[in-house]
C-alpha cells in the first residue's frame, strides 16, 4: 500500500510466490536454527546489499535500519531471542 503524499515510508509487507511446502519447511528449518523466516530473510537481504550494493544502496540500507528501529519502538521492540 502506498503512503499518502508527505507521509514517510514505513516497513510494509511484500508478497512473493513460493510453494507452500517450501514455506512450511523453511519455518521448521529456521525454528531449528533458533530464528524465524523473517529474521533469516532480512539477514540475507542485508548481506546481499552489503556485499553487492554500491554506496547509494548502503545508504538506503541505513535508512531502512532507521525505519525498522522506529517501527519496533512503536510496537514495543523486537522480541528477545530464545536460544
Amino acid at each position: 500500500m502506498a503512503n499518502a503524499p508527505g507521509q514517510p515510508d514505513h516497513t510494509h509487507q511484500q508478497r512473493f510466490r513460493i510453494p507452500r511446502v517450501w514455506w512450511d519447511t523453511y519455518a521448521r528449518v529456521t525454528e531449528r536454527l533458533g530464528t524465524n523466516r523473517t529474521a533469516r530473510l532480512l539477514a540475507l537481504i542485508r548481506a546481499d546489499i552489503e556485499q553487492h550494493g554500491d554506496e547509494h544502496d548502503r545508504r538506503a540500507l541505513a535508512q531502512g535500519d532507521v525505519e525498522l528501529a522506529e517501527r519496533r519502538a512503536r510496537k514495543g521492540g523486537r522480541p528477545p531471542k530464545t536460544a
